[in-house]
């Protein structure tokens, strides 16, 4: 970067992935100036597939960006749950009926293709877009915030937003806590279909198989023309804090006894990278002063949920709304305290429980024994139009407390009709 830019910002954001992005564009949107500000030395997303709900389409479609976000996506017709063991089904969401339910479909897209439309719109729009500028250091200061980067360079505006990730600076003005460990390990791959067209796999449909200690999913992306593929699993390494986590040889015993269709999917995952699954304990506190977390640097889950990037994008977009409802009648000012008050009044209880239930739907996909047997019999008697686990999720995004959903109730495991034949509590 080297250099200060000539003109103030009234916004400056920390982190140029989709959380940083995204909150880019609605506030721009706002008529406000904003300068976003990517350590990397250019704008882009690693990573393969992102599951987008309908409380993220919604979103993307007032931005006019579910058109695009359509067309290099797909939009599958099911999701599908099945047992990694025996590859029986447990259940299913009709996808074309979430659609009807909720307004707006539920989409599949490649993490670099949504990150792309987010940087073309915020182009368009006019955002401030800079690279090779680490963030350093973030200060309060009397009606606004200052931030310093590697390079010495200090850039100051009404309000920063910190979207700086999992292991964010800003957050230790906030809280010491550390990322929390969960043992599991992902790997990824995104393949040419033709690879996997005779592997037995859903080509219209998103599907999860669920095993002992150890998950698989499989969708397809970019119109069909690409299969995405993840394997995540407990890592004895990394639960024993060992540096050489995650190996291959530990990911091959830990799907050792899963269902044909896993085996055959298996050989295609990258194997020369893999990533280990952290979160961080919920906190209720996202703002000080005039410096406001947003996205992972607030909130980052475990991947359970397929919630993250859309609790980032819902983020900017509250954001946004407040801003709008706090400006001056007839000027450009804006009661920043108030917005960030409102903001903050809403999104953090939001995202507690969306972590929260990752954390619990997690170690559900991962039973064994009995308990998976349990966990089988109770998903088998759901009945397929039955959204009382996900209207709280899908709906649309909160803006006050008042309009956040109740939550759903789980349903014990020993509530199960089951009798367990001799043998059944292995694997």
């Amino acid at each position: 970067m080297g250099t200060l830019p000539s003109t103030r910002a009234d916004v400056i954001v920390v982190g140029g992935g989709i959380g940083g992005l995204s909150a880019a564009l609605a506030l721009v949107r706002q008529g406000l100036r904003v300068r976003v500000y990517e350590q990397a030395s250019a704008f882009g997303e690693v990573g393969a597939g992102l599951q987008l709900a309908p409380n993220c389409t919604r979103i993307l479609d007032r931005y006019g960006l579910l058109a695009e976000a359509s067309a290099l996506g797909v939009l599958p017709e099911t999701m599908v749950m099945k047992d990694a063991l025996d590859a029986a089904e447990l259940t299913r969401l009709d996808l074309r009926d979430v659609e009807r339910r909720y307004g707006y479909p539920y989409l599949v897209i490649h993490r670099s293709d949504l990150h792309g439309i987010l940087l073309r719109a915020c182009e368009r729009a006019g955002v401030e877009l800079l690279t090779d500028a680490r963030c350093t250091w973030y200060e309060n200061l009397d009606g606004g915030a200052r931030v310093r980067f590697a390079d010495g360079v200090v850039d100051e505006a009404d309000v920063v937003i910190a979207a700086d990730g999992l292991h964010s600076i800003a957050r230790e003005l906030l809280v010491q806590d550390e990322p929390v460990n969960s043992g599991y390990v992902a790997y990824r791959c995104a393949v040419p279909f033709e690879q996997v067209a005779g592997n037995d796999v859903h080509d219209k449909d998103v599907v999860v198989y669920v095993g002992p200690r150890c998950h698989f999913v499989q969708y397809p992306l970019r119109g069909a023309e690409t299969f995405n593929q993840v394997a995540v699993f407990e890592s004895p390494k990394a639960l024993a804090g060992q540096d050489d986590w995650g190996t291959p040889d530990e990911l091959d015993a830990a799907f050792a006894g899963t269902c044909a269709q896993v085996q055959q999917g298996l050989p295609l995952m990258w194997r020369d990278r893999w990533w280990r699954m952290f979160d961080r304990d919920p906190i209720m506190t996202w703002v000080t002063g005039r410096i406001a977390l947003l996205g992972d640097a607030a909130h980052p889950p475990l991947q359970y949920m397929a919630q993250g990037a859309i609790m980032a994008i819902e983020d900017g977009w509250v954001l946004g709304e407040h801003v709008a409802a706090q400006r001056a009648e007839g000027g450009p000012a804006v009661d920043w305290d108030r917005a960030l008050a409102a903001y903050e009044a809403v999104r953090p209880e939001h995202c507690r429980r969306v972590v929260g239930t990752a954390r619990e739907w997690g170690a559900l996909w991962h039973l064994e024994g009995v308990r998976r047997l349990q966990r089988n019999a109770l998903l088998r008697e759901r009945d397929v139009h039955d959204y009382a686990f996900v209207d709280w999720i899908f709906g649309p995004t909160a803006l006050t407390p008042e309009d956040e959903p109740e939550m759903f109730r789980p349903i014990p495991l020993d509530s199960a009709p089951l009798c367990p034949p001799p043998g059944a509590e292995g694997r």
